[in-house]
């Protein structure tokens, strides 16, 4: 009888410390034999990680818990809409608009002075202006480069270049790509704030447009200091420059103010906007050099012919003249001597 009771005592106590393990495992599994922490204590199956389908999180130990995110997969859509929409994107834009200006160039040529230049100048931008400019000019193209070698660069110039060459190019573009970052953004906000009065849209500029701006045909619709062309590049500059500094910033700075997947849409539209910026710019770039006789001196010398002024800024030339800041303009075209 002895013998039973203890036998049943026994069985009590083995049973009492099977119940008590299987009542917390997670105290058996946290610490190793040695009394370390056991790492894979809170390992899950792999059903439970699909499950999640924003992304997969983990524990870290370090101060910065955004490491801890295992997986995205928004990610995923993210490389695919980089290394495929935006090239395609970027070739439609900045192809489409070489060939809409190659075409337009070949069609109307140069838009000349129909009156000749008389041979009096006239003050369109101070030396400051110019200088803000040409800051902002010189800086935009260099990340529009670098920005394209981001993009296209790794398909177009690495076969090209050899991955040593290549390698110290892309170094070198990104760091210009970030510190000229800054004396752009100092540039748009500069050209904001200098000709905000003289690009507010008004009834002139519909006019401007429906007259087809003096570049299809051969009209000169009357226009003040900036037309409506003008006008809208000005507000692309600010707008884009704008959205692309901001954007750039966030890229710049990662993380400080936005999670990855905030990051993910910065990068978009950087890209989105960067390109179709230098699309526009292309036109802008053209109308000023080959497209128009003497736009290239508003802002190469500061100084355009008055004829110029009368044929594509009347109005302005008016308040100029008015103002006793420019002469009067010749009635008549100036006479070329024969040769």
């Amino acid at each position: 009888m002895i013998n039973l009771q203890r036998i049943r005592l026994a069985l009590a106590a083995m049973l009492m410390v099977v119940a008590a393990g299987l009542a917390c495992p997670a105290v058996a599994q946290d610490r190793n034999p040695d009394g370390s922490v056991n790492p894979t204590a809170s390992a899950v199956k792999e059903q439970q990680l699909l499950q999640q389908l924003q992304m997969i999180q983990g524990r870290v130990s370090i101060p910065d818990t955004r490491a801890a995110t295992l997986e995205q997969p928004a990610g995923r859509q993210w490389r695919e809409f980089r290394t495929v929409a935006l090239r395609w994107i970027g070739g439609i834009a900045i192809l489409g608009m070489l060939a809409l200006l190659m075409v337009f160039y070949l069609i109307r040529g140069m838009v000349r002075l129909e009156a000749g230049r008389s041979g009096r100048k006239l003050v369109r931008f101070n030396a400051f202006e110019r200088g803000v400019h040409w800051m902002t000019a010189t800086c935009f193209i260099i990340l529009a480069l670098s920005g394209l070698n981001i993009t296209f660069g790794r398909p177009l110039l690495l076969p090209l270049l050899g991955a040593d060459t290549f390698t110290a190019w892309s170094q070198w573009a990104k760091y210009a790509h970030n510190f000229l970052s800054f004396p752009f953004t100092l540039g748009v906000v500069l050209i904001f704030l200098m000709w905000l009065a003289g690009n507010i849209p008004n009834r002139t500029d519909v006019e401007w447009v429906k007259r087809g701006g003096g570049i299809v045909g051969h009209d000169h619709p009357p226009a003040y200091r900036f037309n409506a062309g003008q006008k809208m590049i000005y507000w692309i500059v600010v707008i884009g420059g704008g959205i692309t500094a901001a954007t750039g910033y966030l890229l710049l700075f990662p993380f400080y103010t936005t999670n990855i997947a905030g990051m993910q849409i910065a990068q978009m539209t950087h890209a989105v906007v960067s390109l179709l910026f230098i699309a526009v710019m292309l036109a802008h770039i053209y109308i000023g050099t080959i497209g128009m006789e003497g736009a290239f001196e508003a802002m190469g010398t500061g100084d355009v012919d008055v004829n110029w002024a009368k044929e594509h800024h009347s109005l302005w030339l008016e308040q100029e003249i008015k103002a006793g800041h420019a002469p009067k303009p010749s009635p008549h075209p100036a006479i070329t001597p024969a040769e």
